[in-house]
C-alpha cells in the first residue's frame, strides 16, 4: 500500500479557480503557508516564500479563511465539468458532497487489471461497519466514454451486484475525463480499439471533496484505506 501524495490535484485546482475566487473577504487571522507537496508534512510559513527542500512556491493556506458551508479551494466539488450516470442522469460532482467517496477509474470492456480493481472496490465496501456504509459512496469513472454508455454501464453495475444508489457509475466527455485523470493522477492510453493501458489507483475523497488518501495497486493490503474511510467517517 502506498499513499500518494497528489500534487495535480492541488496544482490543477489552484490554477483552475484563480479565476473564480475575485471576492475578497476581511481576514481575522494570519495568513499562512504551505509547500504545495507537503515536503515537510504540515508545517506552515508565516511568509510567502520557496520550500527549503523541492524549491516550489509556498501556496497560501486557504482554509484558514474558509468559512462555515464553503468549499475549499482544494475540492473536487469546483470542477464544473458534468457527467452523466448509469441512469443517465446528468450531475456534477457536488451533488455527492457530504459522503466518504472512495473512487477509481476503469472501462468495463478491460479483461485485466479492471477487474480486479472492481473487486478492491468491493473488498473495501465490505469492510466497512454496517452502520457506516451509507455514509460511503463508491465512485466509478470510465476512461471509455465512447463505449461505455449509460446503459452499458446499468448492465456492468448488475452484473457486478453493485447497483444500489451506493454505487455510482460515471461518464463523461473525452475533454472532462482527460482532466478529471490529471486531478486523481491517473495516467491512461488508448492502446487498441478496444484497450487501454493505465494507472492502477483508488482515491479517497473525504465529505467536503478533498483528496485524503490514495492507494496504489492491484489486490494490495487495504487496511489503511479502510482504516482511512472509518476515520473520516468518524
Amino acid at each position: 500500500m502506498k499513499k500518494i501524495l497528489n500534487a495535480g490535484l492541488l496544482c490543477f485546482l489552484i490554477i483552475n479557480l484563480i479565476g473564480c475566487n475575485t471576492k475578497k473577504s476581511n481576514k481575522t487571522t494570519a495568513e499562512k503557508y504551505e509547500c504545495p507537496m507537503h515536503c515537510e508534512g504540515d508545517k506552515t510559513y508565516d511568509q510567502p516564500g520557496n520550500c527549503d527542500i523541492c524549491k516550489m512556491d509556498l501556496q497560501l493556506l486557504a482554509l484558514n479563511n474558509k468559512k462555515e458551508g464553503e468549499i475549499s479551494e482544494l475540492s473536487i466539488y469546483n470542477l464544473p465539468s458534468k457527467w452523466t450516470n448509469q441512469n443517465n442522469e446528468e450531475i456534477q460532482l457536488k451533488v455527492l458532497k457530504g459522503d466518504v467517496l472512495v473512487m477509481v477509474m476503469i472501462y468495463t470492456s478491460c479483461q485485466t487489471a479492471c477487474p480486479r480493481l472492481v473487486a478492491d472496490m468491493r473488498g473495501i465496501e465490505e469492510q466497512i461497519p454496517l452502520d457506516k456504509k451509507d455514509k460511503v459512496t463508491y465512485v466509478f469513472v470510465s476512461i471509455d466514454p465512447e463505449t461505455d454508455t449509460p446503459q452499458r454501464l446499468k448492465e456492468f453495475a448488475k452484473e457486478n451486484q453493485m447497483d444500489s444508489e451506493k454505487w455510482v457509475f460515471l461518464r463523461g466527455s473525452e475533454g472532462d475525463t482527460r482532466e478529471f485523470s490529471a486531478v486523481l493522477a491517473v495516467n491512461y492510453k488508448k492502446i487498441s480499439p478496444m484497450d487501454f493501458s493505465h494507472s492502477n489507483i483508488i482515491s479517497v475523497f473525504d465529505q467536503e471533496g478533498e483528496l485524503a488518501y490514495q492507494q496504489e495497486g492491484l489486490g494490495v493490503n487495504n487496511s489503511e484505506t479502510v482504516s482511512k474511510i472509518i476515520e473520516l467517517v468518524n
